[in-house]
């Protein structure tokens, strides 16, 4: 049977061979060297490429001259989020808008060097679907910054079970298929290497150059740990008991009855062989906070299943964007 004209679909260009995503927080001094250093980067891997900055509510100038770079490059679409949702949104829509077979990721500071994307994309081509970076030499103050991220990689790394020297990392090489099935939140990014190698994904590792910031402020400290570590537990619950979260609800509450006992039987020992009170201050103040402790913890948990609920059934992004500039149809090789 012939279909009618207006059956007929009209064809869909291809998409690109390589997406470059790359999200941006107040870094204007850096975008022009940066850009120019990304065109040389993917230049001799001869595919095609696009390259998308996620504007994260800047409020330098660093809006002006991504619209400048969209506007001389046909190879760049910006994404602008109406405000600041943090590294791991605009890591997310940048995946989600991006049209290559292959997604690199790499923060917009300078200090992930671009000249390493072919190296992370061949690796991907001897049969791996994850490549990330190691930052071996890495140019950071260490008591604030190298110490405690590798006290994380090391906990992290046990957690999981993928043995990795740097989650931290952003420049990272991904096949596409990698994301189908990854929902990401709060510092989520780092971990896709480890959602990725549960659901049977080929990770690998390789080390990259990594460079001292010569512009612009970092935006990560201390607290970025404690989020880390706070997250690593969400992920662990969510991996673990999310089908099942009777083995966590009723392992609580098996020791709440322990101890609740413990604390019975000890009254009751107290009364009949020591003549002691019925009511002990001591026992009634730790069970207050016990009871309050695992009420705090279960409601944490309660609701980031909540959340991902939320999110997930309505298919709702974890970001608003305001607007995307650039981009036409799927660019021709780097010369």
């Amino acid at each position: 049977m012939t279909p009618r004209k207006s059956d007929e679909q009209t064809p869909v260009a291809p998409g690109p061979a390589l997406s470059i995503v790359l999200p941006v927080y107040n870094e204007a001094e850096n975008l022009p060297r940066l850009h120019q250093s990304i065109l040389e980067g993917v230049s001799p891997l001869g595919q095609s490429y696009e390259i998308l900055y996620v504007d994260d509510g800047s409020r330098d100038a660093g809006p002006q001259i991504l619209r400048e770079l969209a506007a001389a490059d046909p190879h760049v679409r910006v994404l602008f989020f109406k405000t600041n949702f943090g590294q791991t949104a605009a890591i997310s829509a940048g995946i989600d808008h991006a049209r290559g077979r292959v997604i690199v990721t790499l923060d917009a500071d300078l200090q992930n060097d671009p000249h390493d994307i072919p190296m992370l994309v061949r690796k991907l081509d001897e049969g791996h679907d994850v490549v990330s970076g190691w930052r071996r030499d890495r140019q950071d103050a260490k008591l604030s910054r190298t110490i405690p991220s590798n006290v994380a990689n090391w906990l992290i790394s046990r957690v999981t079970g993928l043995p990795l020297h740097d989650y931290g990392c952003t420049l990272k090489a991904y096949r596409r298929e990698v994301f189908e099935e990854i929902q990401l939140y709060g510092e989520m990014h780092r971990f896709i290497p480890a959602y990725a190698y549960w659901a049977g994904a080929r990770v690998t590792e390789v080390v990259v150059r990594h460079h001292r910031r010569v512009a612009g402020a970092s935006k990560y400290g201390l607290t970025r740990t404690v989020k880390v570590l706070l997250d690593l537990m969400t992920m662990t619950f969510l991996h673990s008991y999310s089908t099942k979260p009777i083995y966590v609800f009723g392992g609580f509450g098996g020791v709440s009855l322990g101890l609740a006992g413990m604390g019975g039987l000890f009254v009751i020992l107290r009364r009949l062989f020591m003549a002691g009170d019925w009511m002990s201050p001591l026992i009634l103040v730790a069970s207050v906070l016990f009871i309050a402790g695992i009420q705090f913890i279960l409601m944490g948990l309660l609701a980031e299943i909540l959340v991902r609920t939320y999110h997930e059934s309505q298919g709702k992004p974890t970001y608003a964007l305001r607007e995307i500039v650039g981009g036409g149809p799927a660019s021709e090789p780097a010369a």
